[in-house]
């Protein structure tokens, strides 16, 4: 699959050796499609333009072998529109109030500020109601496991970071901070955000690689008192569960009766079944690189040992098409092009299959379509996208508002069940059974459930006015 982009190209063209109708047919002939032109510099031997063109791949180098092989073309810088909207970072810090006199120094530094220093060191709770904390988190990565390129290394990471930051500022109001740390040493990142930990309300973990993304956000959530999370787990696992909640309304099946193929067992994989398990699924086949997981095979880590025991409950063993045979679901967080029409053919009537491989999904939606009576993936560019977004603006939200201790069972459960609603039952139908991520009511729903879930589960250390 091509994903489409624009460049934007500032080209010398010498008039002695070329035209401009020489440069347009031969960006047209390798699928670029000049959308504007601009004037850079105009002389008499020659004249400088800002070509943007509409290419198909951005990958495809294509477009500027073609410019450079031409008599006459100096291709003097090539830029696109993502390149462009990262120049200098994503985000920025700004006050709160201009400083403008002596007078607005001495309020927000010293003198005054020495004595909101001591009443927060009389009392720690105060430093929710006079800093920072009580609206920001940390967003914190080692590199490890960023988007589908794998280890690229904490400075490699941080465009995805910044990118993160914003979406929680945009939908959930929260200020958000990157930490790219460079370690891979689960102790050592352990340690580092628990000593930073206490200038923010929340740990959000992102890009870090299995197995040792569990045992990072196992001790953090037992060794610090604000909500820890890892949203490569449960961020995908509850936006998952939220599509198949409705997905099977569609169907008419129910949950706890549907064979479930859950297929590539890291960090989303893992999280997906646990989610499930606890929403009522009873027949779960989780399926890696070796085949299903079954009581017999040896796993050198726990998580995998544990969902060895708690599913497949006939203790099947096989692959891929083991697993998938007679299923209802397919959930697929895994690589491209694992699932054939043959694995789908072979899956029970009205079968779903979320294939959330990203970028390139276990099946081509084209392929799947005619075989599938609902399909969900994590591309943006066909329907029922299953996208994180979805979930941790929501669930940051309603954790920092009733400052929650950690982020439980029932508050994920919660915001799955809140997330599902916001498609109304008149609009869900195949193409629709998970909501858009610019739904305004996404994130004060999730809100409100996590809030709730929290408070019902003794988590919450405060009710906002707005809960009853």
């Amino acid at each position: 699959m091509s994903i489409a982009t624009t460049m934007i190209i500032r080209l010398e063209i010498r008039k002695a050796e070329a035209s401009f109708g020489d440069v347009a047919s031969r960006l047209a002939a390798v699928g670029g499609d000049i959308v504007a032109i601009d004037v850079i510099r105009a002389g008499k031997e020659a004249t400088t333009r800002d070509l943007t063109v509409n290419v198909q791949d951005a990958a495809n180098g294509a477009i500027v072998q073609t410019l450079t092989s031409m008599p006459g073309i100096k291709v003097i810088n090539v830029s696109d529109r993502t390149f462009l909207a990262h120049l200098g970072g994503k985000i920025e810090v700004t006050p709160k109030m201009p400083i403008k006199n002596r007078e607005d120094l001495s309020l927000v530094y010293t003198p005054g500020v020495a004595r909101v220093c001591m009443a927060i060191a009389e009392d720690p709770g105060k430093a929710y109601s006079l800093t920072m904390k009580r609206n920001t988190v940390a967003v914190v990565t080692d590199g490890t496991a960023v988007l589908g390129l794998g280890d690229i290394g904490p400075e490699a990471a941080m465009p995805v970071m910044e990118g993160k930051a914003m979406l929680f500022k945009q939908l959930a109001d929260i200020d958000a901070f990157p930490l790219c740390l460079n370690t891979k040493d689960p102790d050592e990142i352990i340690s580092i955000v628990k000593a930073v930990a206490p200038g923010f309300g929340g740990i959000n973990l992102e890009d870090i690689a299995s197995p040792r993304c569990f045992e990072i956000e196992r001790r953090l959530a037992e060794e610090l008192d604000i909500p820890v999370f890892h949203d490569d787990q449960h961020g995908t696992s509850v936006v998952a569960l939220a599509g198949l909640l409705n997905a099977l309304k569609v169907v008419d099946k129910e949950l706890a009766d549907c064979r479930i193929a859950v297929v590539g067992i890291g960090a989303a994989g893992v999280s997906i079944c646990r989610l499930l398990l606890a929403a009522g699924a009873q027949r779960i086949y989780a399926v890696d690189r070796e085949g299903i997981l079954h009581r017999g095979r040896e796993y050198a880590n726990a998580e995998w040992r544990w969902l060895a025991d708690a599913t497949n409950p006939e203790n099947l063993s096989g692959g891929l098409t083991e697993a998938v045979r007679g299923a209802d679901v397919f959930i697929g967080v895994s690589g491209g092009g694992i699932l054939t029409v043959e694995h789908l053919q072979s899956m029970a009537p009205d079968n779903i299959v979320f294939a959330m491989a990203n970028p390139l999904p276990e099946i081509e939606p084209e392929l799947a379509e005619p075989h599938v009576r609902v399909l969900a993936t994590g591309r943006s560019d066909y329907p029922n996208q299953i996208n994180n977004v979805l979930c941790f603006p929501g669930i940051f939200r309603g954790a920092l508002d009733c400052r929650a201790k950690a982020v439980n069972l029932e508050m994920k459960l919660a915001a799955a069940q809140a997330i599902a609603a916001v498609v109304h039952p008149d609009e869900r139908n195949e193409q629709y059974i998970i909501p858009s991520i610019f739904n305004e009511k996404v994130v004060e729903q999730v809100r409100l459930a996590v809030i709730r879930a929290a408070v019902a589960t003794g988590m919450a250390r405060r009710l906002p006015p707005d809960i009853t």
